[in-house]
């Protein structure tokens, strides 16, 4: 469903000429949302002349929905024809790694809802299991593709005036000089600031039912695994809009 579309006046931020950008938000284990998304992109981009179409995920492709290893699967297996995508960390596929390395930090996993993600990948099973047992039983299914994906995951994006990212940015620091954990994990204070971080910063992460449009930042996370609704942000020349699953 197309929500906005806005053609921006004046000194607008803008993307490179010749370029469709879509950006996703969370998906969050609904691989059925974004099969429906991917096939709104798609058509979406077959009204565009762009020479370029590219698709930036914005993290946290795993955990509380049901299917994250189906997800996982459809990324990693790369895109279509016509597109490049960029994938981009989030702070639940940064716990899965650490807990996979470290199994003390299977709890902090699994109050963030990290049990679908271990049952998509081990079955029912998984509810049994102590922190050892998961953490070797994960260890020995997670296909070698999906390990890969997820371990070469970047963490931002730029496109013209656009910066893309999982959680944010801390005001007031230079992009360059970005933590990963703010990169990763802030609200506060980057949310409410109306500094300019000198790119519009497109994100996900913080919940919104809605997307959120103010002039230093654009959220997109709609609580996709709860919803029912994935959010793209779609960017041509100062032109935005939104497509929603």
């Amino acid at each position: 469903m197309l929500l906005s579309s806005l053609l921006a006046r004046g000194k607008a931020p803008a993307v490179p000429a010749g370029m469709r950008v879509y950006a996703v938000g969370d998906v969050h284990g609904r691989s059925d949302l974004l099969d429906v998304l991917l096939a709104m992109i798609a058509e979406d981009a077959a009204t565009s002349a762009a020479d370029r179409r590219v698709v930036v995920f914005l993290g946290d492709y795993v955990d509380r929905g049901a299917d994250s290893r189906g997800v996982v699967d459809r990324l990693a297996a790369g895109p279509p024809d016509g597109f490049a995508w960029i994938c981009l960390r989030g702070n639940h596929e940064d716990m899965m790694l650490s807990f996979m390395a470290d199994r003390s930090l299977g709890p902090a996993w699994m109050r963030n809802g990290g049990l679908p993600t271990l049952t998509s990948y081990l079955g029912p099973e998984a509810e049994r299991m102590d922190q050892a047992e998961l953490q070797r039983a994960l260890i020995a299914a997670l296909p070698t593709r999906h390990l890969d994906f997820l371990k070469t995951l970047c963490l931002t994006h730029c496109e013209g005036d656009y910066l893309f990212v999982h959680a944010g940015v801390r005001p007031g620091v230079a992009l360059s000089r970005q933590s990963p954990a703010d990169l990763l994990w802030i609200r506060e204070p980057f949310l409410d600031s109306q500094t300019s971080h000198g790119k519009v910063v497109v994100h996900g992460h913080s919940i919104d039912w809605r997307p959120v449009e103010r002039s230093n930042r654009i959220g997109i996370d709609t609580g996709a695994f709860t919803t029912g609704h994935l959010t793209a942000l779609a960017l041509e020349g100062t032109r935005r809009a939104f497509l929603q699953t």
